[in-house]
């Protein structure tokens, strides 16, 4: 349909809500959640309900709404019951501190707050520094229970109606946003247009990992994250499928009970899960039932292949390593089943151009270290108020990844690391992605991170952050040892010069290492000898 001054009318709840009931699954399970079975029809009517419980608090088109959710049915129901009328949900991190909360309100203007109880408990005290906030909607484990100054997410949901309308938007129209994980410093309001769903649907999640209607997908990553957001939501609800829903923290064991118990057939996790995950087998002894999974998939950062030959070692499935971003809203380079290359991101996804460049913008040959960018239709409308930062990430067609990568003679894609964390030693560019590989082989190593750290001579050198595997002490013969590992295994001039042992990396709340950080202590370090 057409309308003027609208152009072609599209609405993302259509194709990934509405349609699956038109289309006769409405009996059909869409979400499991404890001993929750959701269909379709219930799945449609609660996301017509939400939206028409916003319409009723005054909620217009391009209103903007915060919601710090756990991965509840609550939050697909508000996801796409705000998109419905044309409002822009913003899911959040449900990890940070209050003063992060006030900065996504404050810098997103939101108008609203949907939040669980246990998470604004937290938040209330502080709820005078919310500059636009109007309404707190708050999701209660007990339906009936309203807290003061707030609204009762259950109770404005029981009265609405359960038919809806769709806004009037079109495929260009804002649909949602979503935070930069912050692994490099400050969140950033990254903006995702009505047609990016369908497209990372379209590209990814049927040509690479193929799913269908008989698919069922567990994420360990949260749904408020873009690579948690496709696997345990859009993609299955795309294509007619199930997902399952985990409220709790994504810790091995949870994890190995909700896929014996819900019997996914795609689990989509991360690196340092994986790590974790193949570590609490081998600690513990412990066997679990994963048959039923067709496919794993990582991303957020580089897999090291030590992980993926344990994991199908144990367990006897392949996990397709891929890298996507918040900006791409999903993966653009993956490996493909039954073409798996350990230590790889793989290949272009159909549908994304992927170039490696130089610093004067001219592509690269096959093995030449350069900047990564990409193309696709899946691509983010650009950053909330950040006009600096949109001529410098978004230009013309092109996204600007920030990570350096070279491709091999076959076409795969190798992480070398962030443009802002590689190593110049000696005058030759060091990966630290390549020695943290190296530095994971050994057997006493759970975790590794690596920068680059001034050696007194004014020459950069690798330093190794290393965590220990349970029961393994620290101590000068242990560092030695490191150090004599990666020298048999790699160049010599890569080795790491300087190894300190710590209990735990910083992490981003999807497993990514936040370096930076480790680069702030080594200055804090510095600055008090």
């Amino acid at each position: 349909m057409e309308l003027r001054g609208f152009g072609r009318l599209y609405n993302a709840a259509g194709l990934f809500i509405d349609h699956n009931v038109h289309s006769g699954l409405g009996d059909k399970t869409a979400i499991y959640y404890r001993d929750e079975q959701i269909t379709y029809q219930t799945l449609q009517e609660k996301v017509n309900q939400t939206g028409n419980m916003l319409r009723a608090l005054g909620y217009r088109m391009e209103d903007r709404l915060i919601m710090v959710c756990h991965d509840t049915p609550e939050f697909i129901y508000t996801f796409f019951g705000a998109i419905k009328i044309g409002a822009v949900p913003i899911p959040v991190n449900t990890m940070m501190q209050p003063s992060d909360y006030e900065y996504f309100l404050n810098n997103s203007r939101a108008k609203g707050l949907v939040i669980h109880e246990d998470l604004w408990v937290r938040l209330e005290p502080v709820r005078e520094r919310f500059m636009f906030l109007e309404h707190v909607i708050v999701i209660s484990e007990n339906a009936n229970k309203s807290l003061d100054g707030t609204l009762s997410f259950h109770r404005l949901l029981d009265r609405a109606d359960k038919e809806l309308t769709a806004a009037p938007t079109n495929r260009d129209d804002a649909a949602f946003w979503l935070f930069s994980s912050g692994s490099t410093g400050d969140p950033k309001g990254v903006i995702h247009l009505q047609h990016d769903m369908e497209y990372a649907l379209n590209t990814y999640a049927r040509q690479v990992l193929e799913i269908n209607e008989q698919d069922r997908c567990l994420s360990a990553s949260k749904l408020y994250f873009a690579y948690g957001l496709g696997g345990g939501m859009y993609f299955p609800l795309g294509v007619g499928a199930s997902t399952v829903l985990v409220k709790e923290r994504p810790l091995p064991e949870t994890m190995f009970q909700a896929i014996e118990t819900y019997k996914p057939t795609i689990f989509f996790g991360v690196p340092t899960l994986y790590g974790a995950m193949i570590d609490y087998v081998e600690k513990t002894g412990r066997r679990f039932d994963v048959s039923s999974l067709r496919i794993c998939v990582s991303a957020g950062e580089a897999l090291p292949p030590s992980f993926y030959h344990k994991w199908k070692q144990l367990f006897g499935v392949d996990i397709l390593d891929g890298i996507g971003s918040t900006e791409a809203l999903h993966i653009f380079i993956s490996n493909r089943i039954g073409a798996v290359k350990p230590g790889s991101s793989g290949k272009a996804v159909p549908g994304y151009d992927v170039k490696i460049i130089d610093v004067q913008g001219n592509e690269l040959p096959p093995n030449e270290v350069g900047d990564l960018i990409i193309r696709g239709d899946s691509v983010a409308h650009g950053y909330w108020n950040l006009h600096e930062q949109n001529k410098r990430k978004f230009v013309g067609e092109w996204l600007y990844i920030g990570d350096k990568y070279y491709r091999d003679e076959e076409g795969y894609y190798w992480y070398c690391g962030r443009s802002d964390d590689m190593l110049k030693v000696g005058g030759i560019w060091v990966s630290p992605i390549e020695i943290e590989n190296c530095l994971l082989q050994h057997e006493d190593v759970l975790e590794v991170a690596v920068v680059g750290v001034e050696n007194g001579k004014g020459l950069t050198v690798p330093k190794a952050f290393v965590v220990l595997k349970d029961g393994v002490t620290p101590s000068a013969n242990k560092e030695e040892e490191l150090k004599q590992f990666t020298k048999q295994h790699l160049a010599h001039y890569k080795y790491p010069r300087i190894i300190e042992f710590i209990d735990e990396l910083p992490k981003t709340a999807t497993g990514k290492i936040q370096r930076f950080k480790l680069r702030q202590l080594l200055e804090y370090q510095n600055t008090n000898k």
